[in-house]
């Protein structure tokens, strides 16, 4: 109850920041985003800060003030203070507290020292926090936000935002768990994770799919046992597989690599990174186009993954990139072909075959992957479709698939599948058709389908068990999938049902008895008819 209260109070800040960018012109803005993420990390970053320091040090944490009783100690104690703490804390020093800029609010040009100050922080912690693009370049933590306003409007703007984070501390969030986090990022991003235009634009995946996919990566009965194991992510988004399979998998055991061609994606992704104890795999993070440049490498050949997830983008306009990417230099990494470029509806170019193609390339012998890809792909009958299809097949690296109910995704009408690639896999394939279960909600102007909590673990279940259900799953075998031309999907597997009931001969002349009457007066009343038609036609003739 104290956290769902909690919870609330947090939500309630970000609210108020949003209340705040709306009443200086900046709602739904590009800036609000900017505004509303940075001030967010900069409060979590501060109490986290506090939190670790009371850890450590008595004196710190029963000082009336916290931040009076860090201000007092020399640069030498500090320093040694902040190295006995995580390498997931943020260096600051006492100038960049939020009750120092509180109490310097009135003063003049307060927004640039406010700007400055992220700026510092930003600056002292570049070596952890930063983003890295493919060309080498470093994406700071921080920007001067108050740029985003008017300037004669910057001093008030940033003593209402200062005003806000002074009202309450995060620090009894910080040993809350996964699923409370998941809900504060979602909430925080809702407004800001969505097709912004851009060329590989981020969605955000439903927790019910991130869910499931993380369920059958990781069963409940391995976990605990995976150590040290890498999770990659080629056009990541926010994060929001990632996390899901590092929580299953346990934060500290496991790395998280990814690349997304959007900055915001990768501002997202390190905020998500931030919040869930994943600061030592933000250096993994690369803002850049993974078709184009592939960032994670070991010498010239890339970087085989334990554990891949993704939810790439299903079709797009890349016809200008199209003869770049069909070069001797991807022939291996392409081995099914990249799609041509069509004389009509170039935005259809299905771009998640070659994001489907890197990943088989990027999965480790012995690793485990789990792609969305429309359903149509599962059922694919020619062109470099059916080749990645042929190539699973061959090498027999499929776990199994997951067809999803229509509308799991309210930002896209396209029926999706749960493709499972797993090489250590037995003769055994999993289909389960899922497309019937799940309720209709209202979402905006969108209607989504959602899972409840008992569907997920059916489908789990089905799934991890090897269990065939009567209309939802499927077990195969690989010869049983050639001989129905490579189809992965369940319900072309399903036994046909015929009801039938036993009958007498004496109840079956019956019924055909009333068949051959029903047949006889059915006759009869179309031969009156057309007596009739005749009568109207030679009437009509005659008034003519």
């Amino acid at each position: 109850m104290v956290e769902i209260e909690f919870q609330q109070k947090t939500k309630d800040l970000i609210d108020s920041l949003k209340a705040i960018c709306a009443t200086n012109g900046l709602g739904n803005s590009t800036g609000e985003f900017e505004i509303i993420t940075q001030v967010f990390l900069y409060k979590f970053l501060n109490d986290k800060f506090a939190f670790e320091a009371k850890k450590i040090d008595d004196n710190i944490a029963t000082a009336e003030k916290w931040e009076d009783a860090l201000s007092a100690m020399s640069e030498g104690d500090l320093e040694m203070l902040q190295l006995q703490m995580g390498a997931d804390t943020a260096r600051l020093k006492p100038h960049h507290f939020i009750s120092y800029l509180f109490s310097k609010q009135n003063e003049s040009d307060f927004a640039q020292l406010f700007d400055d100050t992220l700026m510092d922080i930003a600056i002292n912690n570049n070596d952890v926090f930063a983003v890295m693009t493919d060309s080498g370049e470093k994406v700071q933590l921080f920007t001067r936000i108050s740029e985003n306003v008017t300037v004669s409007k910057r001093d008030q703007f940033c003593k209402a935002i200062i005003n806000k984070l002074i009202e309450f501390s995060f620090e009894r969030i910080f040993t809350q768990k996964f699923d409370f986090y998941a809900t504060i990022f979602e909430y925080l991003v809702k407004d800001y994770n969505s097709n912004s235009g851009g060329k590989y634009a981020e969605y955000y995946t439903p927790h019910a799919v991130a869910r499931i996919m993380a369920d059958i990566l990781v069963p409940e009965v391995e976990r605990g046992e995976i150590r040290n194991v890498s999770c990659y992510d080629p056009s990541a988004g926010s994060g929001t597989l990632l996390m899901n399979v590092a929580h299953a998998i346990g934060e500290s055991r496991c790395s998280i690599y990814t690349q997304d061609i959007s900055k915001k994606s990768s501002n997202l992704l390190r905020l998500n990174l931030i919040l869930n104890n994943l600061v030592h795999s933000i250096p993994n993070v690369i803002e850049g186009d993974t078709l184009r440049h592939p960032h994670h490498k070991d010498g010239q050949d890339l970087k085989k993954f334990d554990y891949i997830v993704s939810n790439p983008p299903f079709k797009l306009d890349f016809s200008d990139i199209r003869d770049e990417l069909d070069s001797k230099v991807n022939k291996n990494r392409f081995f099914a072909g990249v799609p041509t470029v069509p004389k009509k509806d170039k935005d259809k170019m299905k771009i998640y075959t070659l994001f489907l193609q890197h990943i088989l390339t990027s999965l480790k012998s012995g690793g485990k992957a789990a792609v969305v890809v429309p359903t149509g792909f599962i059922t694919a009958k020619s062109g470099v479709d059916k080749k990645i299809l042929s190539k699973l097949v061959k090498d027999k690296m499929l776990s199994g698939v997951v067809s999803m109910p229509a509308n799991i995704f309210a930002t896209t009408g396209t029926n999706v599948s749960i493709l499972f690639l797993d090489s250590t896999q037995s003769d055994k394939v999993v289909l389960v058709d899922a497309s019937k279960l799940g309720i209709k909600v209202k979402d905006g102007k969108n209607q989504k389908t959602l899972l409840t909590e008992n569907e997920e673990k059916l489908i789990v279940e089905a799934f991890n068990e090897k269990k065939a259900i009567e209309d939802l799953s499927v077990v195969v075998n690989y010869d049983r999938i050639k001989e129905m031309n490579l189809s992965l999907s369940a319900g072309q597997y399903f036994d046909v049902k015929i009801e039938y009931s036993d009958i007498s001969q004496e109840e079956f002349d019956k019924v055909v008895h009333n068949f051959e009457s029903n047949l006889d007066d059915l006759f009869k009343e179309s031969s009156e008819f057309e007596i009739e038609i005749k009568k109207q036609l030679k009437s009509l003739k005659y008034d003519f």
